[in-house]
């Protein structure tokens, strides 16, 4: 019997273990789970990106491009479609930066497009 509950508890373990790395934080940002702490999310295209840097609540855009168009992005509430920050960057060197304080309570989606075609790229659903 002790071998039999042995196994048992080794067995239950180890699926403990194996469920609590499903929703690690990287894995969070990826899938649009909520939690995605300490974590970059990216939209990209061949023209530019959009990067969300947790640590410290930071959105970079850079345009790679220089093609004559900018490009563009926004963080919206995945919800209500209510637009908390624009950000562009493009006809100058380096990338622009804007600081927005993501909370917890709300589920963001940055939205990503090249000026030149508007075709709107959209990050997974997030949060703190």
């Amino acid at each position: 019997m002790t071998s039999s509950f042995g196994r048992l508890a080794a067995g239950a373990t180890v699926l403990a273990a194996a469920l609590g790395t499903l929703v690690t934080p990287a894995h969070a940002a990826e899938t649009g789970e909520a939690g995605a702490s300490n974590t970059n999310i990216t939209v990209k295209s061949s023209r530019g990106y959009m990067i969300f840097h947790d640590d410290g609540d930071m959105f970079s855009i850079c345009d790679t491009n220089a093609d004559g168009h900018g490009v563009e992005g926004q963080l919206v509430d995945y919800y209500t479609g209510t637009t908390y920050l624009y950000i562009d960057d493009g006809g100058d060197s380096g990338c622009d930066k804007k600081g927005y304080n993501v909370t917890g309570g709300t589920h963001y989606v940055m939205q990503f497009w090249w000026s030149g075609d508007g075709v709107v790229r959209k990050s997974a659903r997030f949060n703190e």
